[in-house]
């Protein structure tokens, strides 16, 4: 008799204050229940670690309820079905959605929160990518988010995160559509990678104590288009070179995150001072979720392969492993440790 097969899941203990901490989870081993009618098992290959995920640890009113406090952590990532009572699920079928933190995760379309995709077979491209440039938390939303702001040649266009995953190929986007196109990353090294290897017009290392007389210097013209990822000072710059008729496309403030649950005057909370000038410049901001798009996701998928297919776009990945790194990998975005897009392999593709 086969021994039965255990689940190690990362259990939410309560609500972190700042970074999270090991104290913030339980990592439990469980033994995988049977299946029950209608249901289908996945093995956890890759997690997505995106920024979003710290709203979900906290209380703060988001786009979808807090995680609770008790449950698995929840996630998205791409996984294998090992086990199969569905007939849309057959085993060996690859998948993405949200699997949790968790290394199995059983596929039942009453209790996920999300349903699982099956991938196209064959992959037109490797399986990372599906949770980075072809994913919903990577370059779809990059792609949602720059077809609001409708970027036109020979406009400047301000891309906040550069170097993440949706930032990176935002800019490559707006490039791609004829506009003049400045970066905002942390450090030299970052920097470099967003004009050499992404190909960006210029770049600014918000670590830098000048970081305002650079964005001032590469932007002599003023801003038409802002990508917004991180929120706080950065942007509030960006606001205050604005031009008339400026559109900001905003995905994210990643700099506000590690403060839902703490104090408002925690340090390096910093709130918008300069809002006034989306009336002064006769602006728009826009504030997007991808997952309303959902009917787009394939349109995206297409046009974001073939800039890959005419060397376009380029895309990086850093890729960590182990189930029991999650959480240190996930304070890798809050430190900058990570270029492109953030992944924890779980686990090899079965043949």
């Amino acid at each position: 008799m086969a021994s039965p097969l255990v689940n190690r899941r990362y259990y939410l203990r309560r609500r972190p204050q700042g970074l999270c901490t090991g104290s913030d989870f339980e990592l439990v081993r469980e033994e995988v229940p049977e299946l029950r009618s209608a249901q289908a098992l996945v093995r956890t290959l890759y997690l997505s670690l995106d920024p979003t995920m710290r709203i979900w640890m906290s209380d703060h009113r988001g786009y979808m309820p807090p995680s609770p406090v008790g449950a698995v952590m929840r996630g998205v990532g791409i996984g294998q079905v090992v086990k199969s009572r569905r007939d849309d699920l057959p085993v060996g079928s690859l998948v993405a959605g949200a699997t949790g933190w968790q290394d199995y995760c059983v596929a039942d379309d009453d209790i996920l929160e999300l349903p699982l995709a099956v991938l196209p077979d064959p992959l037109p491209a490797p399986l990372p990518a599906f949770l980075g440039v072809l994913g919903v938390t990577g370059g779809i939303t990059a792609y949602i988010g720059m077809d609001i702001v409708k970027p036109q040649p020979g406009e400047t266009v301000v891309v906040s995160a550069a170097a993440g995953s949706v930032g990176s190929v935002a800019g490559q986007i707006a490039q791609a559509k004829g506009a003049r196109v400045v970066g905002i990353a942390g450090g030299p090294q970052k920097c470099h990678h967003v004009t050499t290897d992404l190909g960006f017009d210029a770049c600014v290392d918000y670590k830098a104590s000048d970081w305002r007389t650079q964005l001032d210097a590469a932007t002599p013209n003023g801003v038409d288009v802002g990508f917004e990822n991180v929120g706080g000072e950065i942007m509030d710059h960006v606001l205050m070179r604005l031009n008339v008729g400026a559109r900001i496309a905003l995905c994210g403030m990643i700099s506000q995150y590690n403060h839902y649950n703490s104090a408002d005057d925690a340090p390096g909370w910093t709130p918008q001072y300069h809002i006034v000038q989306l009336m002064t410049r006769r602006a728009s901001i826009h504030g997007y979720l991808v997952i309303d798009h959902a009917d787009r996701y394939g349109e995206a998928i297409e046009y974001l392969a073939r800039l890959i297919a005419e060397d376009r776009l380029t895309y990086h990945e850093t890729i960590l492993n182990g189930l029991e790194n999650a959480v240190e990998a996930h304070n890798m975005l809050y430190a900058g440790g990570n270029t492109g897009k953030l992944l924890l392999k779980v686990a090899e593709v079965a043949e």
